[in-house]
């Protein structure tokens, strides 16, 4: 498999260098940047009109969207990150989706607002609204591993674990975790596994 990503390790092409490590899977690492020396260049518009990182060549399938290149990677390499059957194949969409929809958007801007940003800039209101935005999705999300065994999907760590903790990552400095010991126990074995250090050791925190 021919495999290119682009985007910096500091941006969510994170998530498909994680799971080309966990994979298996040998690619290319194009670190391109965010704005007008990077991801607004023309030669990366051709790739990606949207003018986002990352964006993957995949056997000459160009994608965007991160969750959505781990999805057709695992899917493509298969193995235990990859679906069983087709009603697998729904459930790690569902979780992808429902951590885009349910709690990235609100994460991100609690970490921007809470330790990212200069004190002077930071919005309590977001702050405020952020977290009980995430309340109703972090219950969700502990009742389920709770319940199941502690992975999403399968009973095993899938691409949809991968991608959902991806998205759980923006809540690290945060304190909504503290009284969610699946998602804790869930989200430290994930971060844990040799493939994601290996990743997140290219974004140099």
């Amino acid at each position: 498999m021919s495999i290119t990503i682009y985007g910096i390790a500091k941006s969510r092409a994170i998530r498909n260098l994680w799971a080309c490590e966990e994979l298996g899977l040998a690619y290319t690492h194009v670190p391109v940047v965010y704005g007008p020396m990077g991801s607004r260049k023309p030669d990366f518009l051709a790739i990606n009109p949207n003018g986002r990182v990352p964006a993957a060549d995949v056997d000459g399938v160009i994608l965007w969207e991160s969750l959505a290149i781990n999805l057709h990677l695992a899917r493509k390499a298969g193995g235990p990150l990859a679906p069983e059957s087709v009603d697998e194949e729904g459930l790690m969409t569902m979780w992808s989706m429902w951590a885009v929809t349910e709690v990235e958007a609100a994460a991100l801007a609690l970490l921007q607002h809470e330790t990212v940003k200069p004190e002077a800039e930071r919005d309590p209101a977001v702050v405020a609204k952020s977290t009980e935005t995430l309340k109703a999705p972090l219950a969700v999300l502990e009742g389920h591993l709770a319940s199941h065994g502690g992975h999403l999907v399968g009973n095993r760590f899938t691409i949809a674990d991968l991608n959902v903790a991806c998205c759980v990552f923006y809540l690290r400095f945060s304190g909504l975790l503290a009284d969610k010991p699946a998602i804790r126990g869930w989200y430290e074995a994930a971060m844990a596994r040799p493939a994601a250090k290996k990743a997140f050791a290219l974004r140099g925190d």
